[in-house]
């Protein structure tokens, strides 16, 4: 199943986990889309640099530390994604205490290794 996927920290630098994880994604069919500081494109995705509304989320993925994710907090849960995914640096105690009181599933995990072994 394809999941729609909303990456928090989009890069156009090739060499970020953020951009890989785009292409990744794509490459194994998820829809995706971006949230980033410089509008541009990674493959045929748009990073986004205005908070949108998006649709039937079902994952977001961040790569922002802690402290830059707290502007974000309200955004995320009002997307009542199925889930959050904590990347390598990400880790953030506070986040997942407001996620489990929204219902909002959360993993600390990478998503490229999630998608490497088909657990994404």
């Amino acid at each position: 199943m394809n999941k729609k996927t909303l990456v928090i920290g989009a890069s156009l630098k090739e060499d970020r986990y953020s951009n890989i994880a785009i292409n990744r994604l794509r490459s194994y069919n998820h829809p995706v889309k971006a949230f980033g500081l410089k509008l541009g494109r990674v493959n045929d995705v748009t990073i986004d640099t205005e908070l949108i509304d998006y649709d039937a989320i079902d994952t977001v993925t961040l790569y922002l530390n802690p402290k830059r994710q707290e502007d974000y907090y309200d955004y995320i849960i009002s997307l009542k994604p199925k889930r959050v995914i904590f990347n390598p640096g990400t880790e953030n105690p506070e986040f997942y205490k407001l996620l489990k009181e929204n219902s909002i599933e959360f993993e600390v995990a990478c998503t490229l290794v999630l998608l490497a072994t088909n657990q994404y």
